[in-house]
């Protein structure tokens, strides 16, 4: 009868986690470097001559954008993340570029990339829909 009743209170403490959101889970130290190795590997893939190009949809001009940093801190998004780069321009002004992450077979996959739309992070972190992980 024990094991019965500590069966049924994993099967319950295993459905309000279901339950739970998503956002409330912290982190662990591992998960904060797959999330960034995989925005790294995601940024290194779309790279040219050192730039990740950016197409302006109005004039249709090419502007190559070079890393600068990457900012620590991992956003959470219900299950998916956001992760955040600093970019410079040829002209050297600063392009912040958010990166949306979703596991995939035990690792991440960049989803969408917003260049220089950080007004959408912040609708989003306003809104509540995004917070910062633990």
């Amino acid at each position: 009868m024990l094991t019965v009743t500590r069966r049924l209170a994993t099967l319950a403490v295993a459905l309000l986690a279901g339950f739970a959101s998503p956002n409330a889970a912290a982190l662990s130290l591992a998960e904060k470097a797959s999330l960034q190795a995989a925005m790294q590997r995601h940024i290194d893939r779309q790279t040219v001559d050192g730039a990740f190009l950016q197409l302006d949809l109005k004039s249709g001009a090419v502007r190559p954008l070079h890393p600068v940093t990457a900012h620590p801190m991992v956003l959470r998004m219900g299950k998916h993340y956001v992760l955040c780069f600093e970019f410079r321009d040829d002209k050297g002004k600063d392009v912040e570029i958010d990166f949306y992450l979703a596991r995939k077979a035990g690792s991440y996959v960049v989803f969408h990339t917003a260049i220089g739309s950080r007004h959408i992070l912040k609708r989003l972190m306003a809104a509540g829909r995004v917070v910062r992980s633990e």
